[in-house]
């Protein structure tokens, strides 16, 4: 479970960074690259086993989670409010966000396993839920400052 769980972060970061690489807004792209160092901790911290924890690790504290909740607020500010459940697309760099998302939810869920069986801070799994929401709503203020349509889901459309 603990391979699962920092490979699932170093899947993460992978993948952020491949957004991070697209036509994406300046800051948007700094914020990813501050994430990216972020789970390198975590990734860091998750591979090490508690009784062999080296004290050169720095530690994730609440902070994190809240600088990633005041970039959510800020984002939310220039958006629409959100009326449907919307469907990953409408551009690349949007899909890769969402891609992002998953991957995010998955190493949230590996690292909560891990804590059933070895010690994993809490700090790490608030951080990881609120980075998905984070790269959610990052997905529609790309989608937002690109263009791009927001693709909504119509339920039982057969």
């Amino acid at each position: 479970m603990r391979i699962e769980s920092y490979g699932t972060i170093d899947e993460l970061n992978s993948h952020i960074g491949l957004l991070a690489a697209y036509s994406i807004p300046k800051t948007a792209a700094a914020e990813l690259k501050e994430i990216q160092e972020t789970l390198f901790t975590i990734g860091a911290e998750l591979a090490s086993e508690p009784e062999k924890k080296s004290p050169s690790i720095p530690i994730i504290t609440l902070e994190h989670s809240t600088a990633l909740e005041r970039q959510i607020d800020l984002m939310e500010e220039q958006l629409e409010p959100l009326r449907n459940f919307i469907l990953p697309g409408g551009h690349i760099a949007v899909a890769q966000a969402h891609v992002c998302r998953c991957v995010c939810r998955r190493a949230e869920r590996m690292a909560l396993a891990l804590k059933a069986e070895s010690e994993v801070s809490d700090t790490v799994l608030i951080y990881l839920n609120r980075l998905s929401d984070y790269l959610f709503v990052l997905s529609r203020f790309i989608g937002h400052k690109l263009g791009a349509p927001e693709i909504a889901w119509t339920p039982n459309k057969i």
